[in-house]
């Protein structure tokens, strides 16, 4: 089972930034794909962005422009850089750890954007 421990999140103006981390326990990112999902109150969990083994990105396009998803292999951690924060990206951001049907979530991380 991997573990994953979320970091990062707060409360930012809007048009702010923030950086969150995800560190994983282990050396998986090169047979894991790396997801950021996000839940705000009311609403399901969504995908925001996502990084496979061989480095692929991918954006939901909400967050395109805005996100930059990354990793560094040698501190197993994940990274999402959120800039031009919107109120509406507030939410509880969950990393993800999906190979196969091995799927692994952190326990989330708080991010407020007031307007």
């Amino acid at each position: 089972q991997v573990q994953l421990v979320e970091s990062g999140g707060g409360l930012v103006q809007a048009g702010g930034s923030l950086r969150l981390s995800c560190a994983a326990s282990g050396s998986i990112f090169r047979a894991y794909t790396m997801h950021w999902y996000r839940q705000a109150p009311g609403k399901q969990r969504e995908l925001v962005a996502e990084i496979t083994s061989g480095g692929s990105t991918n954006y939901a396009d909400s967050v395109k422009g805005r996100f930059t998803i990354s990793r560094d292999i040698a501190k197993n951690t994940v990274y999402l850089q959120m800039d031009s924060l919107k109120p509406e990206d507030t939410a509880v951001y969950y990393c993800n750890a999906l190979s196969g049907v091995i799927s692994s979530w952190g326990q989330g991380t708080q991010v407020t954007v007031s307007s």
